[in-house]
């Protein structure tokens, strides 16, 4: 559990299907906090509209669903709630949104990365309209992978492999988002 006054934004990110959103749950679960996944919010936005939609790059739910994402972490932070954040944090992309949060909260980030082979049958699996957008190209996946823009904010950071189970494992996850509360 987190145990230091103040809330802590714990960061979970990477590449397209590298376990982002499995690990983001289990670290609030043993933390108990909060998970708020990004695509999960962007999956009910696409419940609430009904019918048919198509993912596309820049589609209207997904502009709509990035400024959400940040005012729930916002709200929640400011009300002093932990929360383990979950998303493809790209940094030229995202560093806009998580600057003002790292006003309101100790900021941790865990960096996730798998194998191109693991990430593509994680694909098979995944039903999402998101996962409909990315396609089932190891190409595409590989082009994403390579070109990925880690976070490169001023705070504890840890890459954490999925390819097979945890490494390091959910513990030693846990142990660093705590181990760090006293360093800001």
């Amino acid at each position: 559990m987190l145990t230091s006054s103040g809330p802590t934004l714990v960061v979970v990110s990477g590449p397209p299907r590298t376990g982002k959103t499995t690990l983001a749950r289990s670290i609030a679960q043993a933390v108990r906090c909060p998970a708020i996944c990004r695509d999960e919010i962007k999956e009910g936005m696409v419940h609430a509209q009904g019918g048919d939609f198509e993912a596309a790059a820049g589609d209207s739910l997904t502009r709509r669903t990035l400024p959400l994402f940040f005012d729930v972490l916002r709200m929640l932070l400011a009300e002093r709630v932990s929360v383990v954040a979950e998303a493809a944090f790209q940094d030229r992309l995202w560093r806009q949104g998580l600057e003002p949060l790292a006003q309101l909260a100790r900021l941790r980030i865990v960096q996730c990365h798998t194998s191109p082979a693991v990430g593509r049958e994680r694909r098979r699996r995944d039903e999402s309209a998101h996962a409909r957008l990315l396609g089932d190209e190891i190409e595409y996946w590989e082009r994403a992978y390579a070109s990925f823009d880690r976070i490169s904010m001023s705070a504890p950071s840890l890459d954490v492999d999925t390819t097979d189970g945890l490494v390091p494992d959910l513990e030693a996850i846990v142990e660093f988002v705590n181990r760090h509360q006293a360093l800001s």
